[in-house]
């Protein structure tokens, strides 16, 4: 009789010891996906964060965008061109402003012009895609051909088509 209760005793000790190394066993694995559900979290939480930062970006960008089309009473792109080259003071060095066009599009409407100046330092240039750039209207450079002037080589000729955006 002892020896059948120690040998349940025994089996009740053996069984307890396996019944804690499942137990173990299934919490290690809980524990390493609990872990890769970590990882994978915080991957998502990097993207995510990036894209914040993008969105933040172009959110101040269009904020921008959108100040500088209502702080101008600029009729069409003819004044524009002749605002910002008479701030440069280069309004003489403007030979030909064409009109290429006109499309409305949902927003307003997008005026295309073809402009040639001649003889202008390189000082000049920096100085008109910088006017350009922070017009207080929707000005874009959609093409610029350069090349030296044939009288004085230090001194470039220029071609732009710019693109002046009118909101309605």
């Amino acid at each position: 009789m002892i020896d059948v209760l120690k040998n349940r005793k025994l089996l009740s000790l053996i069984t307890g010891i396996v019944v804690f190394i499942f137990i173990v066993a299934y919490g290690m694995h809980m524990l390493s996906s609990e872990r890769k559900e970590l990882k994978l979290l915080k991957e998502q939480q990097k993207e995510m964060l990036i894209l914040k930062d993008e969105f933040l970006s172009l959110r101040q960008r269009i904020g921008l965008v959108e100040g500088r089309k209502n702080l101008s009473n600029t009729q069409g792109i003819a004044q524009a061109v002749d605002e910002v080259f008479s701030s440069v003071g280069l309004r003489d060095k403007v030979k030909t402003v064409k009109s290429a066009g006109k499309r409305e599009l949902k927003e307003g409407t997008e005026e295309d012009a073809d402009i040639s100046i001649e003889k202008v330092s390189m000082n000049e240039l920096v100085n008109i895609f910088y006017k350009i750039e922070n017009a207080p209207m929707i000005l874009t450079i959609k093409k610029a051909t350069i090349k030296k002037s044939f009288e004085n080589p230090e001194l470039l000729n220029i071609t732009l088509s710019l693109s002046f955006l009118k909101t309605k």
